[in-house]
């Protein structure tokens, strides 16, 4: 783990280098408030930071107040470290935003501790915001297919339709259900229908552009919401869609499956909703299935 150290006297800061590199830290030497300030701010900053109180051009409990101030999931753990060592100090140099203090001249032993305190702190902090982390991204994600779930991307088209009251860009949804699904279901077992979820719900990804949005509606069925795209560009880009479900065989634990999907999609209009979008899709796809399926359906305007 990387300490920065911010102390302007040449002695005390090789002192601190030596103890924490000695104590298996990479130290990143700072000699001013200032220079400490805005390497703590940096993307790859140092977790830990050791601040000296009296420091030119910038003290360390302003050091302090300003990094309280950054908006960071992973703030850095600060000791304080000063000859001031009254009551009322510690309580200014914890008020401002330090987690520790250290008096001046220092025990090696209660540094290295103090230090392992942090340490631990910090490892707290990153399993609690991996956890964070993981838990929001379940909230958001189809478990099987690791697409939007149906929340999720109820929640996008929301925003893009409001972006497209805007900048009217052009946005369209498409509804894609493979066909008959229920019949692999029923010949080959539930195992097999959701490694072809699976394998649809990468290509239908893979085939996509980088700012388009994919989601699995429910199901069989997969929403795809295409902003910034022309009326002339969109019966292509779904008809690639259907397209490449078709030529591309799954492979599966029971073999190779060969399966199509029929598309349903709507281009949004004129104070449409989000449910008047959806619907209009899915009268498109209705359309589609009634045609004989593994086809693309425009709703009608």
């Amino acid at each position: 783990m990387k300490i920065l150290i911010a102390e302007d006297d040449f002695t005390s800061r090789a002192i601190l280098t030596e103890l924490l590199n000695k104590y298996g830290y990479e130290v990143v030497p700072t000699v001013n408030g200032r220079q400490a300030w805005e390497t703590l701010r940096q993307p790859d900053a140092p977790r830990l930071a050791i601040l000296d109180w009296m420091m030119p051009e910038m003290d360390g409990l302003e050091v302090c107040r300003r990094l309280r101030q950054l908006q960071t999931d992973q703030p850095p753990y600060v000791i304080m470290l000063t000859t001031k060592g009254e009551d009322a100090d510690i309580i200014a140099g914890l008020d401002a935003g330090a987690d520790d203090y250290l008096a001046k001249p220092f025990n090696p032993g209660v540094l290295r501790a103090r230090v392992n305190v942090g340490q631990r702190m910090i490892d707290m902090q990153n399993s609690l915001l991996t956890a964070r982390n993981a838990l929001a991204y379940e909230a958001r994600h189809d478990p099987l297919t690791c697409l939007y779930n149906r929340r999720a991307i109820a929640d996008i088209l929301a925003k893009e339709i409001s972006r497209e009251r805007r900048l009217r860009n052009g946005l369209a949804l498409g509804i894609c259900d493979i066909d008959y699904f229920k019949k692999i279901n029923d010949t080959y077992g539930h195992l097999v229908g959701d490694e072809v979820l699976c394998e649809v719900a990468r290509q239908l990804k893979k085939s996509l552009r980088q700012y388009d949005f994919v989601g699995r509606f429910g199901g069989e069925e997969f929403i795809v919401i295409v902003p910034g795209v022309t009326d002339q560009d969109l019966d292509s880009l779904f008809d690639r869609l259907r397209t490449t479900i078709a030529v591309n065989q799954i492979p599966t634990k029971a073999g190779s499956v060969s399966i199509t999907i029929s598309i349903g999609v709507a281009n949004w209009q004129e104070n449409d909703t989000e449910d008047d979008l959806l619907s209009a899709a899915d009268t498109a796809l209705y359309r589609a299935k009634s045609e004989g399926r593994n086809r693309v359906c425009r709703a009608e305007v």
